[in-house]
């Protein structure tokens, strides 16, 4: 993800350069023949670009603000995701009573946090269309990994396998009927956060109001030097290619801002965030001080 420090000058008119080519030509065109061919200047008056232009301005603006809420409500849910991480964690590692601590309880602990790790990661690969099991091998046992090779949801696959080992830690003794509940609420909440980065990602902006945005602004962008030649001359050369600059990365923002889930720089920063949850739960873990188990397929179910 792009950040506020780093941003390269060259990133930001890369994005348009092709455009800006174009139209830089076209305007020195129209100046080139309006000073030297033409005895008759041509010319529009100022207020027709002007007033065209303030339409555009309304409708960029409102669909920045509907790219940025999109973009916005990405980054809220993943921040709930942080939170119910965490929640996960604290309620895996701290709900089991004293009387249970021997290894099938520890097995059953860490293999709870590990997969909510690899439940973050996979979503976010998920999420940008790359191998959702990319990775997951420093987390999750073979056994593991090949009940969800069989999924084409692996993040489903995944809370699924969190619900089993819950109802089997109930089966157990190790867990409560209470405290089975709380965690499957927490589970719950993950779902539900997995549904809104599915609906915001396979929602798609609407295409016709993106095509008559654009139409609209180069129908600007070909009238504004008409409309300033007589009043800069020359001049409306570089006053065209700024003003239509600046229009034009206005849409370009809206547009990478609309879909947070492309593996773009300016994405939701999924991967940092799994990062910081992967941090986060690992230091939960050595806290607890739990020991590892060395046969963990002999304590693994998948009902």
């Amino acid at each position: 993800m792009l950040l506020k420090k780093n941003i390269p000058i060259g990133y930001v008119f890369g994005k348009v350069k092709i455009e800006l080519v174009i139209i830089l030509v076209y305007s020195l065109a129209i100046a080139v023949i309006h000073e030297w061919f033409l005895e008759v200047p041509i010319s529009i008056p100022l207020a027709v670009p002007a007033v065209l232009g303030t339409v555009i301005s309304l409708l960029l603006g409102f669909r920045s603000n509907q790219a940025y809420d999109r973009w916005w409500e990405a980054r809220q849910v993943w921040g709930a995701i942080v939170n119910d991480s965490r929640t996960l964690a604290r309620q895996v590692l701290n709900f089991t009573e004293s009387q249970y601590e021997e290894d099938m309880v520890h097995q059953w602990r860490q293999r709870m946090v590990r997969r909510q790790i690899a439940w973050c990661y996979s979503l976010g690969q998920s999420l940008r269309r790359m191998n959702p099991t990319s990775g997951l091998d420093k987390f999750l046992s073979k056994r593991e990994l090949e009940v969800l090779s069989r999924f084409n949801n692996v993040p489903m696959a995944l809370l699924d396998q969190h619900g089993k080992d819950l109802r089997r830690a109930l089966e157990e003794g190790y867990i409560n009927r209470y405290q089975q509940m709380e965690i499957d609420k927490t589970l719950t909440r993950l779902c539900d956060a997995m549904g809104k980065c599915e609906r915001i990602k396979n929602t798609v902006f609407p295409s016709t109001y993106s095509l008559y945005i654009h139409f609209s602004l180069l129908l600007f962008i070909a009238m504004l030097p008409f409309g300033v030649i007589d009043y800069f001359g020359f001049l409306e050369v570089p006053l065209v290619v700024a003003i239509s600059a600046s229009f034009l990365l206005i849409e370009k923002m809206a547009i990478h801002l609309q879909d947070p889930f492309e593996n773009k720089p300016t994405d939701t920063p999924m991967t940092a965030i799994a990062g910081t949850i992967e941090r986060d739960l690992k230091q939960l873990m050595h806290d607890q001080d739990l020991p590892e188990v060395k046969n963990q397929e002999k304590y693994y179910y998948i009902l």
